[in-house]
């Protein structure tokens, strides 16, 4: 006869559902909690359930065996076959007689798993399945909670479509946290958390107005922000979002815990990596023609990006598609050994620093009856071919490198392009 085990749990009203709230530990719900495809019955119903659940788990698995700071919200389960058996309790203590426990026990008691029904994972299958992987390779995480909230299910026409409705409605109406509020509010995440540091420390990155954080902040508490434009007439350097892949791409050859989302940093590399990349993002500021010199003595920086009526003449690093494809042109020829850090940055500081002059003229768009007025051209086409030319710029490796970006070049802009190849060969590298 099948053991049985008692979890507490409040039962509650919603609309047309009664559902039951309850706390299990790791170890029961690896138990005694199952996937849909596991139970048979409706393949439909099968099908929706476990869709999804796959490579991702790992992840969460790896989150569960190392993050001390781990934590995971409630899984949704549903009873297969109807109401799970409940029994109501009452509270009886001694302090009952000051009105402490009045009501609290209203509709609490336990829920019995003994085998007779079956539970499966409607919402926060990536979690249960982590959970199972976790507990076999840990079983000490056994003893630790997760809430679960358990809905009956009735294996009839009318009860599956109750429930595929609760399914599509909990997923439909289920708000992610977006890139911009990861960047914001991530503890693990190492880039992110030193993505903030600079905002608060950095000599430059700090100064108020050069990186814009919100885009809109209401008068009730309303708060979107920022993503990756900056408007015309804003004087701020570059985004928090666009700050964030800076640093990544700077930050190529950190320390391996920086890359992991999901595990946080040693403090003592997080303070090592922000010295780095201190370093690194002051060096592409004043190599990329001193753009912090020349941003901190501008009385009006927004006039730095597109000065009115001659916008051709702006400063190409004040655009944020020009900053992520400097720094991934950066980390490409470092990564590659093709020149050193400091050589890099010595042929970027050689490059005409105007938004129309070439590589940055990929990305341009003169206006044709005033070739002093323009407009960003940041689609993927562009951008890519930015990335190309700068390649070309820093540290080609061989003249058919060169003839496929002016190849590139011709295509997307239909427009020879303004530096000759045999120029563009006198910076010839080989790999070290």
């Amino acid at each position: 006869m099948p053991s049985k085990t008692f979890v507490p749990a409040f039962k509650a009203h919603v609309g047309e559902w009664e559902y039951y709230l309850c706390l299990m530990s790791y170890a029961q719900v690896a138990r005694e909690i199952n996937f849909a495809y596991e139970l048979g019955g409706n393949k439909d119903l099968g099908t929706m359930i476990q869709r999804g659940v796959g490579t991702r788990t790992a992840e969460i698995t790896e989150y569960l065996l190392t993050n001390p700071s781990r934590f995971l919200g409630s899984l949704i389960v549903a009873a297969w076959g109807g109401h799970p058996e409940y029994i109501g309790l009452r509270m009886d203590d001694s302090v009952e007689e000051q009105g402490m426990l009045v009501g609290v026990d209203r509709e609490f008691g336990v829920l019995t798993f003994d085998g007779t029904h079956q539970f499966f994972a409607l919402d926060g299958q990536h979690r249960l399945r982590a959970i199972k992987d976790a507990v076999k390779k840990d079983p000490s995480l056994g003893s630790e909670d997760i809430g679960v909230v358990v809905v009956p299910h009735f294996d009839d026409d009318a009860g599956r479509r109750k429930t595929r409705r609760l399914f599509t409605n909990i997923n439909r109406n289920a708000v992610k946290t977006n890139v911009q509020e990861n960047i914001a509010l991530d503890e693990d995440d190492g880039f992110a958390i030193l993505t903030r540091r600079f905002l608060d420390d950095h000599s430059f990155l700090s100064k108020d107005g050069v990186v814009q954080v919100f885009s809109k902040q209401g008068n009730d508490g309303e708060l979107k922000l920022a993503q990756r434009q900056v408007s015309p007439g804003q004087s701020v350097w570059t985004t928090i979002s666009v700050l964030y892949d800076i640093l990544r791409e700077l930050g190529f050859d950190l320390d391996g815990s920086m890359h992991k989302v999901s595990q946080r940093a040693t403090d003592e590399i997080l303070d090592e990596s922000y010295e780095i990349l201190s370093l690194r993002i002051d060096d592409v500021l004043d190599s990329c023609g001193e753009l912090r010199n020349q941003y901190s003595s501008s009385p009006l920086p927004k006039e730095l990006r597109a000065p009115k009526g001659r916008e051709s003449d702006g400063h190409p690093l004040m655009r944020p598609a020009v900053q992520v494809a400097v720094v991934k042109a950066i980390r490409q020829v470092v990564e590659q050994q093709l020149l050193t850090w400091e050589e890099a940055l010595q042929r970027l500081s050689k490059l005409d620093w105007q938004m129309s002059a070439a590589p940055f003229s990929a990305v341009w768009q003169e206006t044709p009856e005033a070739k002093a007025r323009g407009r960003m051209a940041t689609g993927k086409d562009y951008t890519d071919l930015l990335l190309e030319l700068l390649l070309v710029h820093i540290a080609p490796k061989t003249k058919v490198q060169i003839e496929r970006a002016l190849k590139s070049y011709k295509i997307v802009k239909n427009a020879r392009y303004p530096v000759s190849p045999e120029t563009l060969a006198t910076g010839l590298v080989t790999q070290q």
